[in-house]
């Protein structure tokens, strides 16, 4: 996904009242975390669990946040996801970078780049992936998920190996 539609992200979800973006940074989302530290719109935590407490506090206050963060991380947080976003049906906004989506990416992102869509669908987490030209539509999409009280996940393709 190009830089300026990951700006255009940012400048939509901050206009449809999504006030905070928690989480940890992944290259997949680089141009997304440095719009919102421009905007001064970011909290950066240390692990995915906790970035998503974070959020779940927030949400529990009535603000709308976006917990983003690397498909790896997302797998690492399962337990937080199932324990406290599903059982206390908190909200929550995923956008998840997919390492690994490429077959000839790092052999450590391979597996977990396999395996993610079956980690969401497990989940019963509804998500879509995004591209430049169906974005808005599905950004669209998750706020009105979040709106009826229902988390989801929004996922951008790691379409570059660095």
């Amino acid at each position: 996904m190009n830089k300026n539609t990951q700006f255009q992200m940012v400048d939509f979800f901050i206009k449809n009242g999504i006030n905070d973006f928690v989480g940890v940074p992944d290259s997949t989302l680089k141009h997304f975390i440095s719009y919102l530290i421009k905007k001064n719109k970011i909290i950066i935590s240390t692990r995915e669990d906790e970035a998503i407490g974070i959020a779940a506090g927030v949400s529990i206050s009535g603000v709308s946040s976006l917990v983003f963060m690397q498909n790896a991380g997302f797998a690492n947080s399962l337990s937080t996801i199932t324990s406290l976003i599903d059982l206390y049906q908190i909200p929550i906004l995923f956008l998840i970078g997919w390492r690994g989506y490429l077959k000839n990416d790092a052999p450590e992102h391979e597996k977990i780049g396999r395996i993610q869509p079956s980690l969401i669908k497990n989940l019963e987490l509804d998500s879509r992936i995004l591209n430049d030209k169906n974005w808005k539509d599905n950004c669209k999409w998750a706020l009105k998920k979040i709106s009826k009280n229902e988390s989801c996940a929004l996922i951008i393709r790691r379409e570059f190996i660095d």
